[in-house]
């Protein structure tokens, strides 16, 4: 068996960092996916990676020694990209793995992960790009607009899209033995209905559904066998689920809006059974 863990969307709350950890000490699974939207916001007065992430985890790795399981992580959009020297850095020590537009393996499958989301209304773009064509729906900031934490050249905010992205990330892969940690959930899923509901721009409704085109195509036209997902805390709550199935694609969703954290919790030889557990 290969039972793993999936959380996302944690955002720096300590409380849930240490329920997971207890989590993680007791039930040893073989592995652990970090969904994006791991940090505090950058108001925080000390560096969260260094000071928390690092020592508790290698703490963790020190405690299970051969138990210990792999950690892979990705970042979201409400992450400052500043902080992925420190993450990078810190994959020195073994205790993860920063899968952001790579793939690694993990016995006989591929781990892809993949950080940017489609445009927002927030004003950090680090980790948000074009979907599938220069569109920003309205009532969200462009690429070339915001504010970022590292600089890029004009032509990629301009021009660089999720879609493009996803075809290098994935050129020549297997989808049988492929998951996706992915931090947007896919287009007109289960897993991207926003708390909308009648807000107008310009007197015409916005779209309730906020994932990305390019995810949900690439799913559609590919079938990896596993995608992990996040970014819409609230989603699950409206529509009654955190995962949805495409085609044959098992899709899972660890963003929560409640109190508590979300762990979802599957072996990845059989995902039919997975579970979230809210703890």
């Amino acid at each position: 068996m290969k039972n793993c863990f999936f959380v996302s969307d944690i955002h720096g709350r300590k409380k849930h960092y240490e329920k997971l950890f207890n989590s993680i000490t007791t039930e040893k699974p073989s592995a652990v996916f970090l969904g994006g939207d791991l940090l505090p916001h950058r108001s925080s007065d000390h560096n969260f990676v260094k000071d928390f992430l690092v020592p508790e985890i290698q703490s963790i790795k020190n405690k299970l020694a051969d138990s210990f399981p792999r950690i892979f992580l990705i970042l979201g959009n409400d992450d400052a990209r500043l902080e992925e020297k420190h993450i990078i850095d810190s994959e020195e020590s073994g205790i993860w793995e920063y899968t952001h537009f790579k793939n690694v393996d993990f016995e006989d499958y591929k781990i892809f992960g993949y950080n940017y989301t489609s445009p927002s209304p927030f004003l950090l773009k680090d980790w948000e790009k074009y979907d599938v064509s220069r569109y920003a729906d309205p009532g969200c900031i462009s690429p070339e607009e915001g504010k970022r934490t590292i600089e890029i050249s004009s032509d990629e905010k301009k021009y660089s899209t999720i879609k493009k992205d996803i075809e290098i990330l994935t050129e020549n892969f297997t989808p049988g033995k492929s998951v996706f940690l992915f931090h947007s959930p896919p287009y007109q899923s289960n897993l991207d209905r926003a708390a909308l509901d009648g807000k107008l721009i310009d007197q015409i409704p916005v779209d309730l559904h906020v994932g990305s085109i390019a995810v949900k195509r690439f799913i559609e036209q590919h079938q990896p066998y596993i995608t992990l997902h996040g970014h819409i805390h609230e989603s699950a709550a409206i529509t009654g689920s955190w995962q949805d199935r495409i085609g044959k694609t098992y899709c899972f969703s660890a963003a929560h809006d409640g109190s508590e954290l979300a762990i979802v919790k599957f072996d990845l030889d059989h995902p039919s059974g997975a579970e979230r557990i809210l703890v």
